[in-house]
C-alpha cells in the first residue's frame, strides 16, 4: 500500500469549471484560522478550536502535504480537501485506506463547491494510486454530508458510535484504470 506522503503533488493547481486545487500558502492563514474556529464548520466534528490557540499555533505558512489542498474560488480559500490515510483509530474498515475529508467555510455552504472540488481531488487520486479504495466518515445527523458522499458513489459498510454520535462510514469502490 502506497503512503500519501510518498505521492507527488500534482505538477500545476487542480483547475475544475470554478475552482482551483492547490497548496497552501501564506495568505490562506486567516482562513484557515476561520476554518478551525468556526462553530458552524466544527457542528459534527466536536467543536471548534479556540481563536486565540489557532492564532499562536498555526505556521506562516500553513502545513503542506500531498492529498491536502486548498480549494480557491476567484484567489480566495473557501475551503480544504484532505485525502490521508485512516489510522489505526479509525473503524477496522477504513483502516489503512485513503480517508476523504473536507472543510468549507460557511459562505461557501449550497453552492456545489464540495462535490466539484471533492470529485477532482479523488480524479487526481484515482491517477496517483489506481484501484485504491477511498473511505469516508461523517455523522448521520450531518444530511449536507451524507447527500455529498451519495453524490460522489460512496456506500455505506456500517454505522456505528462515537463522540455521542451515530456515524456512517462510507467506501468508494476502486476505479480500475482501463487498459
Amino acid at each position: 500500500m502506497t503512503d500519501l506522503g510518498n505521492v507527488a503533488w500534482p505538477s500545476a493547481p487542480i483547475r475544475t469549471e470554478r475552482l482551483v486545487l492547490r497548496e497552501p500558502e501564506a495568505r490562506d492563514r486567516a482562513a484557515f484560522v476561520e476554518l478551525l474556529a468556526s462553530p458552524e464548520v466544527h457542528t459534527y466534528l466536536g467543536g471548534p478550536r479556540p481563536r486565540d490557540e489557532l492564532e499562536r499555533e498555526m505556521p506562516e505558512v500553513p502545513e503542506r502535504w500531498p492529498g491536502s489542498f486548498v480549494v480557491d474560488l476567484g484567489g480566495v480559500m473557501i475551503g480544504q480537501i484532505m485525502l490521508r490515510r485512516a489510522s489505526e483509530h479509525h473503524r477496522q474498515a477504513a483502516a489503512g485506506k485513503a480517508d476523504l475529508g473536507y472543510l468549507f467555510l460557511p459562505g461557501a455552504w449550497g453552492f456545489g463547491y464540495a462535490a466539484e472540488s471533492c470529485a477532482a481531488a479523488l480524479d487526481w487520486f484515482d491517477g496517483v494510486l489506481p484501484g485504491e479504495p477511498v473511505v469516508l466518515a461523517t455523522q448521520t445527523a450531518n444530511v449536507g454530508s451524507m447527500r455529498l458522499a451519495a453524490k460522489l458513489g460512496f456506500t455505506e459498510v456500517e454505522r456505528y458510535r462515537a463522540w455521542d454520535a451515530e456515524q456512517w462510514l462510507g467506501l468508494r469502490s476502486p476505479v480500475t484504470p482501463s487498459g
